[in-house]
């Protein structure tokens, strides 16, 4: 049975993060006045008011700053146990997004674990997801 999901709408202001992953990469909401990035996207920078936003590819790496372990499913057909994390991407501090993490037992995500960027799709949004990061 496939998973339900409910995807985002897509606006002017997220369209840009929601779709990003078709080529790749993760884009975050940046202000260009104060140089922050912001999360959730907005059209305002809530730092210092500037209209001057505009959404600017990451690296992708970041490491788990919190999780959780869900054994009960959300939706039919839901594979369990996943993991709901918040990832601090390593842009700059404080630039979290809340993603699972895939690709990895449950039992060995931890805090402070490095991850990088995958992307899972549905319909016309890239969903982020985070991985393991390979080691080098």
């Amino acid at each position: 049975m496939k998973t339900l999901i409910k995807l985002p709408a897509l606006d002017f202001d997220n369209q840009a993060f929601w779709t990003s992953g078709r080529t790749g990469s993760l884009r975050i909401c940046f202000c260009a006045a104060c140089g922050r990035y912001q999360h959730p996207p907005l059209p305002v920078c809530p730092n210092c008011g500037s209209l001057d936003v505009e959404h600017r590819p990451v690296s992708g790496q970041g490491e788990v700053i919190t999780y959780t372990v869900n054994w009960q499913p959300w939706s039919t057909g839901q594979e369990v146990p996943f993991v709901l994390a918040i990832v601090e991407l390593v842009e700059q501090k404080g630039l979290w997004l809340m993603t699972n993490i895939v690709q990895c037992p449950v039992e060995d995500v931890h805090i402070g674990m490095p991850v990088s960027i995958g992307f899972i799709h549905r319909e016309d949004v890239w969903l982020p997801v985070f991985k393991p990061q390979e080691e080098k």
